[in-house]
């Protein structure tokens, strides 16, 4: 059968069934007079009016529909009988109202709401509720029907989702339960409410609860286009109509947590307009606005067929952010795009050096192990400097070992000197993290060779090296010299080394690529480790080989709440400990480099006392 032809839709038809089942067993008509069925047409008008006019919730346009308080004021009113011939009224004119539809989304609906209805109704006589006007102990009859009610309403619409592969089962309940739970308990009560207002009367506080919540849909409608609109201007650039930089980067920061979390590629560009002061200096600011206003919109329109986002980050620049995109993609979509603008005509373009509009772009791809929107920023910003050096309307991906990128690691060198002079305050307060840290930098200046990184990736781990531990400035003396092991809340202040180094780190914007390494190298590869129990290679690979170097000398080093262990005894501890604190491509390497120290060490030795 071509219906269960996939899970998803096995389950659709077993739901169906059921509901649909459950339903027919289950109604009875009840032995209405005719005040009774002008009730229950009124009751299934209403819930089609409210259905239309939903009340809208910023700030993600959520919304609240009053069905479900028309339900279960009914339930908690008339019972299951009434209650069910009211879904079933509401759904046929709804079908018919509604043919574009597809069917089995009106049959689906119909058996949710049955199983929904049929399920609290039960729960509710289970906890000795009764029906009828409001009383007080019905108060946790009401609660566990509604908690009935709607937890079926999440697991029966979520499994669906989940099945046909939509969402994750966590994301699925982590946004539900944080988007909607306060829209749940409005709903018990409202419904509530309306009990109490068809006491005195049924007909006129049912027309009553729905002329309130039709007026509050008005309100909330108003209110949330307002919202909307003020919250589009402050998320747009004032002169393209574009994404401003603050909001392209929280769009950012989401798509790059997906992309981890899903394994799945995202790509940025980021591109400057060539020539754009040359430009303003022979048109004036005016003229130069219209450029950016027409380029915007090219950028605006290709964007969209390609379902990416785009937006000004400042001035001439740009950037686009592309999900589902590796860097190779990009680079197509970026170069086609650059050669269209470059046939472009723009008024005055021809008095620029090229003669035509260009732009210099640079593209990264977001890894596992990236670390932040800042790094995945920065270097597709180095990427982009690298076109503009090779001659400008170029687009080039980033890359390591670039010229660019190997000039770049040399400022880090000239800015640690006012890290390395803070670092030296360690021989007043703690002589032996100054030790450790000065250790830790040889031992990265010798595996570092072994490795194959880029120069610019070696100088990162070399200073690095130098500066993880620098956040125990801000540790108390008597718990860096504390003989005898840390009790918990001394443990808990250790612990934040890491975050007081990557704020120390931080005030220097030329530093922040050392940044991962100061915050990240306690992280542990099995996701035990601290501040954020990263695992595997969401922890920056720098990080992840520092940690090893760190916690050799560590374990290798005379303290005073600890043995010493040898060399050997250190080797044995590092095999024991890969694939759980330490990342095992990193444990063999680093081995045999600490064994060819040692044989250099007793070379040199020997020569020592073959002089004496």
């Amino acid at each position: 059968m071509r219906i269960l032809k996939t899970p998803a839709n096995t389950y659709l038809f077993l739901i169906s069934a059921l509901g649909l089942l459950s339903f027919a067993f289950l109604i009875k008509l009840p032995e209405s007079s005719h005040l009774d069925l002008i009730m229950i047409l009124a009751l299934a008008g209403s819930i089609l009016l409210l259905n239309y006019y939903t009340i809208l919730i910023p700030p993600k346009g959520n919304s609240l529909s009053m069905d479900s308080s028309i339900y279960l004021a009914s339930l908690f009113m008339y019972g299951l009988d009434t209650t069910l011939l009211v879904l079933f009224i509401y759904s046929f004119i709804f079908f018919i109202s509604q043919r574009k539809i597809a069917w089995w989304k009106h049959l689906f609906n119909f058996a949710v709401y049955s199983l929904m209805i049929i399920c609290a109704y039960y729960s509710f006589v289970f906890t000795s509720g009764s029906t009828g006007p409001i009383r007080l102990n019905n108060i946790f009859p009401y609660l566990i029907s509604f908690c009935t009610y709607f937890g079926l309403n999440l697991l029966l619409v979520g499994i669906y989702f989940i099945m046909a592969a939509t969402v994750s089962i966590i994301n699925y309940f982590k946004e539900i339960v944080k988007e909607t739970i306060a829209t749940y308990f409005s709903t018990l009560v409202l419904s509530l409410v309306l009990v109490i207002l068809m006491r005195p009367d049924e007909l006129f506080g049912l027309s009553l609860f729905t002329c309130i919540a039709f007026l509050l849909s008005l309100a909330f409608k108003q209110h949330f286009n307002l919202f909307k609109e003020v919250t589009e201007k402050a998320n747009k650039d004032y002169l393209t109509g574009l994404n401003n930089h603050g909001y392209f980067k929280e769009i950012l920061a989401k798509l790059v947590k997906d992309a981890q979390d899903d394994d799945e590629s995202l790509s940025v560009a980021i591109l400057d307009i060539d020539d754009f002061k040359k430009y303003n200096d022979l048109y004036g600011h005016i003229q130069g606005d219209h450029l950016l206003q027409e380029f915007g919109a090219l950028l605006q329109t290709e964007a969209d067929k390609a379902n990416y986002i785009v937006a000004r980050y400042g001035g001439e620049e740009f950037a686009i952010a592309m999900p589902n995109t590796d860097q190779n993609k990009a680079y197509s979509f970026m170069n086609e795009l650059r050669k269209k603008a470059n046939d472009t005509y723009y008024s005055g373009v021809e008095r620029l050096p090229y003669g035509c509009f260009s732009f210099s772009c640079g593209i990264a791809e977001c890894e596992k192990e990236t670390y932040s929107i800042s790094e995945l920023l920065n270097k597709a910003d180095q990427a982009m400097y690298a076109g503009k050096n090779q001659g400008k309307n170029l687009v080039q991906i980033y890359n390591a070992n670039s010229e660019y990128t190997v000039h770049h690691s040399l400022f880090l060198e000239k800015e640690l000197e006012e890290a390395e002079y803070q670092l030296k305050i360690f021989l007043s307060k703690d002589v032996y993290t100054y030790r450790h840290s000065k250790r830790v930098y040889q031992y990265a200046v010798d595996f570092s060779r072994m490795l194959n990184l880029s120069v610019h990736e070696r100088k990162t781990l070399i200073l690095g090296a130098l500066v993880h531990d620098i956040g125990k400035i801000e540790i108390p003396r008597e718990i860096l010299t504390k003989k005898g092991k840390l009790d918990p809340s001394e443990w808990e202040m250790m612990k934040k080394h890491v975050t007081f180094g990557k704020e120390i780190i931080s005030t220097n914007k030329r530093l922040e690529d050392l940044i991962p390494l100061v915050e990240l190298h306690h992280e542990r590869y099995d996701g035990k480790g601290y501040p954020y129990g990263l695992a595997g290679k969401s922890i920056p690979k720098l990080a992840r080989i520092l940690c090893l170097i760190d916690s050799f000398d560590a374990m290798t080093t005379e303290r005073p709440y600890q043995k010493t262990k040898t060399f050997q005894e250190a080797i044995v501890e590092l095999r024991i400990c890969s694939g759980k604190q330490f990342d095992p491509q990193f444990i063999e390497p680093f081995i045999s480099m600490i064994k060819q120290l040692e044989d250099s060490g007793k070379e040199l030795e020997k020569e020592l006392i073959a002089v004496k």
